[in-house]
């Protein structure tokens, strides 16, 4: 788990295609200029395999074709990101753009097309001499493998990347990894909050609008221990945050400006949320994907039943009685409801879906998978989400047999006829 702004940040980066394809190019330009160095460990009775016209043609023919196929496989690639958004949600997309098949694959033609081109113009200017030649023949080889292997990973990539089924397993893996975080360290490494923030606490707003998207923990309990005080965080990674709204408040002290200016730092705010910090954004995406299958345009209730399996599948990593060392005692952190995170995955399909028997069945057995695995933290969400779909399915045009059928799954039911209190 990342715990510094800094690696957060860097990591953000690192995840940008330009990373790759400014690694690939430098790497290109370092292997053409290293080529004329290199040639003095070349014996002489070797030389005369190779001339400047064969390692001439080879070049030109990689840099004419790499720019092409560069060029097509961008244009390969963006249109799956609209295919994605469009089938699935613009949410999504974010997941795509990050693959790193399709980061090194475009980055690895870019550069073959970059050493192509570069080595044209070094031979042109007489940069090589005889033994130069011959390391830049074996070079050019070398691209050539690495050109070859891509095309073959980026023909295999292509059979699935961008379609629905790729996009919901890359939403949920995110999803998951965010869950399962945040059980390794369920308040961020923080104490639990037990009771309200003071009164008295000195509050400090957002900065700007948007959502928060990080929190450094570090720099929080760095900013206590100098006050000398407590800090209660009061929004989440994911939360709206604006400049009338608290997200801190420091019990036991007052901080300067320097300090208030360093407290706000360590909460970043963006304009769209992020997977990493939040593990209700996951599971809001897998919804709003299932929202979009079910609507009228669309109507593919499979997708959509297909997603409230995979949100058990996220949801049951979640332990309501999980435990965490406590690494910055002097910062307060809320807890997550159980209750929200079944709100923002089982809601919009329990809405959208309320006309279609086999949706609302497999959401039934779903919320009484979770109220099995875990009834200590999902028992009362599921059953109150569940009594809210059987509150929908009487809104909608089913007949008797339809609403009977899915009454005899319920959740809600289940429990109410063993006579449980109604939540």
């Amino acid at each position: 788990m990342i715990t510094s702004k800094f690696l957060w940040l860097v990591l953000q980066q690192l995840r940008k295609i330009w990373v790759r394809v400014v690694s690939f190019a430098a790497l290109a330009i370092l292997t053409v200029v290293m080529a004329r160095f290199l040639s003095g460990f070349i014996p002489s009775k070797w030389t005369d395999q190779v001339g400047a016209q064969a390692v001439d043609q080879v070049l030109s023919i990689l840099a004419s074709s790499m720019l092409a196929v560069t060029t097509f496989s961008l244009s390969i690639a963006v249109s799956a990101f609209a295919a994605a958004a469009s089938s699935a949600t613009p949410r999504a997309t974010a997941l795509l753009q990050e693959d790193t098949t399709t980061q090194n694959v475009l980055a690895t033609f870019l550069g073959a097309f970059l050493f192509s081109l570069l080595g044209i113009i070094a031979l042109k200017a007489g940069y090589y001499d005889e033994p130069g030649l011959l390391v830049l023949f074996i070079a050019t080889g070398a691209v050539l493998v690495f050109v070859v292997a891509a095309l073959l990973r980026w023909i295999s990539h292509l059979m699935t990347f961008g379609r629905i089924e790729d996009t919901l397993n890359r939403v949920e893996r995110a999803a998951s990894r965010s869950v399962k975080n945040r059980m390794e360290r369920p308040w961020m490494g923080g104490q639990p909050r037990v009771a309200p923030p003071r009164h008295d606490g000195v509050q400090i707003n957002a900065h700007e609008i948007g959502y928060v998207q990080y929190v450094d923990m570090k720099a929080l309990s760095e900013c206590a221990i100098e006050l000398e005080a407590q800090i209660q965080l009061l929004v989440l990674p994911g939360s709206f945050a604006h400049d009338t709204r608290p997200i801190l408040s420091i019990e036991g002290a007052t901080p300067n400006e320097e300090q208030i200016k360093t407290l706000r730092n360590a909460i970043s705010i963006g304009q769209q949320r992020s997977f990493d910090q939040d593990p209700r954004f996951g599971l809001i995406v897998l919804a709003e994907i299932a929202s979009r299958a079910l609507s009228p345009a669309v109507n593919d209730p499979g997708t959509a039943i297909d997603v409230i399996g995979r949100l058990v599948r996220v949801m049951s990593d979640w332990r309501s009685d999980a435990e965490s060392e406590v690494i910055y005692p002097r910062v307060v952190v809320p807890s997550i409801k159980v209750s929200d995170l079944v709100e923002d995955g089982f809601r919009p399909i329990a809405r959208d879906g309320a006309a279609m028997v086999e949706v609302q069945m497999r959401l039934q057995k779903g919320l009484t998978a979770l109220k099995d695995l875990h009834p200590e933290g999902f028992s009362d969400p599921a059953l109150e989400m569940s009594r809210y779909a059987l509150e929908r399915i009487d809104m909608v045009d089913l007949n008797d047999d339809e609403r009977s059928v899915i009454r005899a799954v319920a959740c809600y039911k289940e429990t109410s006829e063993t006579e449980q209190p109604r939540v």
